[in-house]
């Protein structure tokens, strides 16, 4: 397999075409610890300096899987399906020249060209959390893009491991479809939705479902685990749209193509944003000292359950949407934390936090000013960006769906999942 380095330019001085990029949710424009590598926050899809896709072409029917030439052979891509101790269906595959392929998964050997681990809730590093067992699968999914205009990029269920096959054991979900051809699902599955009208500032959530092995679109198993199979969904295709989101169980990814980024906030644009805002000199309305926006890159590494108490940075009362400077009075207890805290201008009752701008543009559905801050979290964005993501259900868990921040991956409040921000501008 090639690495993500290895690309086509159109030209000498040219860019290489881009096919998209996958960024992961719950990481504010890197990973807490920096980017390293393969493990990143985001992944872009260029076309390759010579194709690596694969396709489907002979089948096997075996009653020792061990001795098909596919299996051995480490030049030769396959598909095994045990049906039972006794037999094994074998699908070879066969070099495609028209298609690039991009492996994900939490394996760093080298078919993975992205690795991804579990996302933490409230923006922090995997590697520093305790968790005991990943639910994300090695060889997760691969994207297979077309090389060709208009470079269209499908997702598929499970990755070709350093042997190049995939086996899918005798207690995996598989099956044999009428026309023959064998699939199957991975353990905890492959979840995919793509929003209803685009990644626009009028977007709205789609249905979530199940990719298998060979591509097909099923409704969700019963629980995410499950043998049995959902149903499958004939009038929708494999086919990754801008703002289309693929869960691995543990993580998730937001696909963003070529043109949709064309119309995203740039790092600059957010940066000069930032600017605007620290140049109308907010302040405090209790203190009546000036407040300001930290550096995007302080707020890239920031995590929302860490408080700074600078004199500068900005808090907010996310009931009332009240901003003012960081002030340790105000409890309704003295046993009580930041979560309830009374506002001094309106009296509403809520969560107090410290305020950090969204740094990862690929989540922005706009261009708009940063006005709304997410609930209870304190990450801030453009209005309809919030209210967007507001929206979302992801998958949280084995079974579960709630919509988060797609900054640090915290559950959004059920009743308030983002908050209008107050500004009080200088008495001078």
């Amino acid at each position: 397999m090639f690495s993500p380095g290895q690309e086509e330019h159109c030209g000498p001085t040219k860019e290489p075409v881009k096919y998209g990029e996958l960024v992961v949710l719950g990481y504010n424009g890197s990973l807490p610890n920096g980017d390293r590598g393969r493990r990143r926050s985001r992944f872009a899809l260029h076309k390759r300096a010579k194709a690596n896709g694969v396709k489907p072409s002979t089948v096997h029917i075996l009653n020792n899987p061990q001795s098909s030439k596919a299996v051995n052979c480490k030049g030769q891509h396959s598909i095994s399906y045990t049906l039972s101790r006794n037999q094994t269906v074998v699908v070879e595959y066969s070099h495609d020249k028209d298609t690039d392929m991009f492996q994900i998964g939490r394996s760093t050997e080298n078919p993975i060209d992205f690795v991804v681990t579990d996302t933490v809730s409230g923006g922090g590093d995997s590697e520093d959390a305790l968790i005991t067992q990943s639910t994300i699968s090695r060889f997760a999914c691969r994207v297979v893009c077309e090389r060709n205009p208009p470079y269209t990029a499908r997702i598929f269920a499970a990755g070709f491991d350093s042997s190049k096959n995939i086996f899918l054991g005798e207690k995996a979900a598989k099956w044999k479809n009428p026309d023959g051809q064998m699939d199957g699902l991975t353990t905890n599955g492959v979840l995919v939705m793509h929003p209803r009208g685009g990644f626009t500032e009028e977007s709205k959530p789609g249905v979530w479902r199940e990719i298998s092995v060979c591509g097909d679109v099923y409704t969700l198993r019963e629980t995410r685990s499950a043998q049995t199979r959902g149903k499958l969904v004939d009038s929708e295709s494999n086919v990754l749209q801008d703002g289309s989101l693929v869960d691995l169980c543990g993580a998730t990814l937001l696909w963003r193509t070529a043109e949709g980024l064309f119309h995203t906030p740039t790092q600059k644009h957010l940066e000069a944003l930032r600017q605007e805002l620290n140049a109308a000199r907010p302040q405090c309305p209790v203190g009546l000292n000036t407040l300001a926006f930290p550096s995007m890159q302080r707020c890239s590494r920031a995590m929302p359950s860490v408080a700074p108490q600078e004199d500068k940075q900005p808090w907010v009362y996310l009931a009332c949407g009240h901003v003012h400077g960081y002030h340790d009075w105000g409890h309704r207890s003295e046993r009580e934390s930041n979560a309830q805290r009374e506002c001094p201008m309106c009296r509403a009752v809520g969560p107090y936090v410290p305020l950090w701008l969204g740094c990862e543009p690929a989540f922005y559905v706009d261009t708009g000013a940063p006005t709304h801050a997410f609930v209870p979290c304190g990450h801030v964005c453009s209005e309809k960006s919030a209210r967007y993501w507001s929206e979302i259900p992801l998958p949280h868990g084995t079974h579960a769906f709630h919509a988060a921040c797609p900054f640090c991956a915290t559950q959004l409040s059920l009743t308030q999942g983002c908050s209008k921000l107050i500004f009080q501008g200088p008495v001078d």
